[in-house]
């Protein structure tokens, strides 16, 4: 079918067009193919308020021709329901970009109620990261940092600061807010979807989410420093462990979509984490992130030394044996896999049959040993905070 549009409109046999980049090729075919087809009003509509590019996205995961009177579309100006069938919704698109959007957990959760099982749902979000770029371009890199800086300050440190954040948001109506492509992702999945694709077009990023189930019913999850993770304790009972913020928030909704796409490094962490934030690899590195856990130990759910506290999509991912044994102890600040210097995958479950092992044939040394070891671990740098 394509070269026979590159043949019928001349594209072939000595013209530029033969040396123009595969996307630029693909790209031309693609219009002409379009022409004979005709764009609809919905397409159109799209193109009008993005460019070809954003259609060609939604395309490859929206039949928009087949469903054209079954999609709702949102653009910056208004929403095109003409002649859309409300009884037999099968998508929406928004283009409105999330950062203008005041509540976006209440919009997430509106089309999630709009939205039949597997419905789909389009949107598109400007990410920090890209209007970082946006600011360099615009003014050059050097007014461009100090820009960046102040934006980055008002819009995206202030809304996380405790009292200031309320301030924030009745002078701004939270529509100018700096927002993370984790947060993005994890908002829409706290909010009952299940992410399939995100990609940045022209300094936007666009999403394509299914709905798969109800919203969570889960207090919304804090922007503030410290956070609390919800992990396995002692008998297998939840406990919040308090740790300083590493993560983007809504982080912690994403877990599985992040392993999905990378799996797990050699420390047997997620691999390629773009939920960590670049001050939260630094706090990792000097162990700072831990330091809240000692509200734990005063609670008397978590002790100095012990095995890692670990949310309950990783233990499951253990041997059955060892989940049955991990249970009878408390976490621990200062897990065995530091003292003993084994943070890969296998080493970490290794470390952990170790340290219990250790505990029943020495129960009053073993911990006071195990710390020494992981101190000098860590000054030594020889091993980071999870």
């Amino acid at each position: 079918m394509n070269s026979y549009f590159q043949f019928v409109h001349n594209l072939k046999g000595g013209s530029r067009f033969e040396h123009f980049k595969p996307a630029v090729k693909n790209a031309i075919v693609s219009y002409y193919i379009r022409q004979l087809d005709g764009l609809n009003d919905l397409e159109r509509s799209i193109v009008c308020e993005a460019n070809e590019d954003v259609l060609s996205y939604i395309s490859d995961h929206l039949d928009l021709k087949t469903y054209y009177r079954s999609i709702i579309l949102t653009t910056s100006a208004s929403s095109f329901v003409e002649d859309v069938d409300f009884n037999n919704i099968r998508a929406i698109i928004n283009l409105r970009q999330i950062n203008h959007i005041q509540h976006p957990n209440e919009l997430f959760r509106a089309v999630n109620t709009l939205l039949p099982d597997n419905g789909i749902y389009v949107g598109r979000v400007e990410t920090y990261g890209e209007r970082k770029v946006k600011i360099y371009r615009r003014v050059g890199r050097n007014f461009g940092r100090l820009l960046w800086m102040a934006d980055f300050l008002v819009n995206r440190v202030i809304p996380r600061i405790p009292y200031l954040d309320d301030l924030y948001y009745f002078l701004t109506d939270g529509r100018f807010r700096a927002i993370s492509e984790a947060e993005v992702l994890g908002r829409l999945v706290y909010c009952g979807f299940e992410i399939v694709n995100i990609t940045s077009i022209q300094g936007l990023s666009y999403f394509v989410a299914l709905k798969v189930k109800q919203p969570s019913e889960a207090p919304n999850p804090s922007y503030y420093p410290i956070i609390k993770l919800n992990r396995v304790g002692k008998n297998g009972n939840m406990i919040n462990v308090y740790k300083f913020r590493t993560m983007h928030p809504y982080s912690e909704y994403i877990q599985d979509y992040v392993i999905r796409l990378h799996g797990y490094n050699a420390r047997g962490k997620p691999a390629s984490d773009f939920r960590v934030t670049r001050l939260g690899k630094m706090f990792r590195k000097l162990w700072i992130d831990e330091l809240p856990q000692l509200i734990n130990i005063i609670r008397g759910e978590m002790k100095l030394v012990g095995l890692r506290p670990i949310s309950w999509v990783r233990y499951n991912e253990f041997p059955k044996d060892l989940q049955q044994e991990r249970i009878k102890f408390k976490p621990g600040c200062f897990p065995p896999y530091v003292a003993l210097n084994m943070p890969d995958d296998k080493g970490n479950i290794e470390a952990e049959r170790i340290y219990i092992r250790d505990l029943a044939k020495h129960p009053f040394t073993t911990d006071f040993t195990y710390l020494l070891r992981a101190v000098f671990n860590i000054a030594a740098n020889k091993i980071r905070s999870a």
